[in-house]
């Protein structure tokens, strides 16, 4: 298996969206190999705390310096973007695949509520990929504009961690 670029099914199997048991027959020997080279990954937490404070503390102090200087700026930026990248009309029968990833490693269970499963925080679970603590869910959606949530523990309701810059900065919201 190495040397070689894993085939696209393979690193679904790998990302926790299929199981080996939907792999076709020709492929579930490489998913197989792929998955022990996956279980002999060390996947223990590497904890460095002084170093992450004094990491953090530099980049706290670098934000807020240049912070109101680039705010305004890349707002108007993005939402000129947002008008002249968006179109005006999408078509309606058109779908598009959005994956929603969440890094929440002290939760148990993790769910999207939205527009597009009427805010339903039941609805829509999110599958955890291994002991890293990120949340995924892969959902085919309409086109168009869909506000959303992430849901943890069924009680915590997490807005989007940080909107895309084709986005405008208002809302937990998703353009596709």
């Amino acid at each position: 298996m190495s040397g070689h670029e894993l085939h696209p099914l393979v690193k679904q199997l790998l990302d926790g969206d299929i199981t080996l048991a939907d792999l076709p027959a020709e492929l579930r020997a490489e998913g197989e190999a792929a998955l022990r080279l996956l279980a002999g990954v060390d996947r223990t937490d590497v904890s460095m705390p002084a170093v992450t404070w004094r990491v953090m503390a530099k980049l706290e102090g670098r934000r807020r310096r240049f912070l109101p200087w680039l705010l305004a700026p890349a707002l108007a930026i993005a939402a000129a973007l947002v008008i002249w990248l968006v179109p005006r009309t999408p078509a309606p029968a058109s779908l598009v695949t959005v994956r929603f990833v969440l890094v929440a490693p002290d939760a148990k269970q993790v769910s999207l509520a939205g527009t597009f499963n009427q805010w339903d925080p039941q609805a829509t679970p999110l599958v955890r990929a291994g002991a890293t603590g990120v949340w995924t869910a892969t959902l085919t959606l309409p086109a168009g504009q869909h506000q959303y949530a992430f849901v943890v523990d069924g009680a915590r309701w997490v807005p989007i961690p940080a909107p895309p810059p084709s986005m405008t900065a208002s809302a937990a919201a998703i353009a596709c």
